[in-house]
């Protein structure tokens, strides 16, 4: 059965798994796997952080590329601007 499936740990819990530490590593080896973990956390949230950074700039970028596409409109209002010209489609008889 998967722990995490049980939902929260509560006060007995979180008791017991510190005092199976506390044999584990001893009194003096506590502050430091703390301070480990601190820094592990930390470092993961700088990543998370930046990730969601950069997530949010490639949207914005793409948003950008997206305006700049030519739509279909915009072609054919390119096109159509040939037709205005009174010669055209007539061949050079120079």
């Amino acid at each position: 059965m998967n722990i995490l499936a049980l939902g929260a740990l509560g006060m007995p819990e979180m008791i017991a798994i510190f005092l199976v530490v506390l044999l584990l590593f001893g009194a003096k080896k506590i502050p430091e796997l703390a301070r480990g973990v601190g820094k592990g956390m930390g470092e993961f949230k700088k990543a998370k952080d930046e990730f969601e950074r950069e997530i949010k700039e490639g949207e914005v970028e793409g948003a950008k590329e997206w305006e700049k596409k030519p739509t279909e409109h915009d072609s054919i209002a390119s096109t159509d601007t040939d037709h205005d010209d009174p010669h055209h489609g007539e061949e050079d008889k120079g």
